[in-house]
């Protein structure tokens, strides 16, 4: 399959998953004309990629595609990060990361986040690698698996969430989904810890 088949399958997949027409998005990451875009996805339409509607998949247009997904807090971007979701964007064709809700945020960090869900969303979708940036659900993270549907869900270094917890909450949705644990280069590298630094240095002034 050609990049720029490849990039338009995308597009429509990212725009599904938001309920937008799909075009302007594609224009933009494809930088093909109007023409072109048109004539390729008529290839598309043609192959049984695309629905006649021009602007959702079939179910082996999504099937061509690899979907990732991963998740975190994401409250102050750090090295870890960027390391972490370069390796999960690695994996496959689209990368949809999930952050944490505030209240969710708290029961992991024991702490009050430094930016509000919203924030740390418009974050991490400002970030080259991600192609999709949601709010995850509260209490609940199968709830955005099932409607992100991926083939692969990396895990951070530093995530509670085990493989067995992962796949057998898969299982329970009825979701093929592989779990892939990354590594960081740079493991003491957290949030919390920047957090705490911060704090101490700008106390000892």
């Amino acid at each position: 399959m050609e990049s720029s088949e490849k990039i338009i399958l995308s597009a429509m997949y990212i725009c599904q998953i938001e309920n937008k027409v799909p075009f302007e998005l594609i224009k933009k990451k494809s930088m093909l004309s109007t023409e072109a875009i048109n004539s390729k996805i008529d290839e598309l339409v043609k192959n049984q990629l695309v629905n006649n509607d021009r602007n959702t998949l079939t179910e082996n247009g999504r099937n061509s595609l690899r979907i990732v997904l991963a998740g975190g807090v994401f409250d102050i971007i750090h090295p870890g990060h960027i390391h972490t979701l370069n390796a999960a964007k690695e994996l496959g064709d689209v990368l949809v990361v999930v952050v944490a809700t505030d209240s969710t945020a708290v029961k992991m960090k024991k702490r009050k986040p430094i930016h509000t869900q919203e924030q740390r969303q418009e974050l991490v979708n400002s970030l080259i690698m991600v192609d999709l940036c949601l709010i995850g659900q509260e209490d609940n993270i199968f709830k955005t698996v099932n409607h992100v549907k991926p083939q692969i869900i990396a895990l951070g270094y530093d995530q509670a969430h085990q493989e067995k917890f992962i796949t057998e909450g898969c299982k329970k949705i009825e979701l093929d989904a592989k779990v892939a644990r990354l590594q960081s280069p740079i493991p003491e590298s957290s949030s919390s810890k920047i957090q705490k630094e911060y704090g101490e240095s700008i106390h000892g002034i």
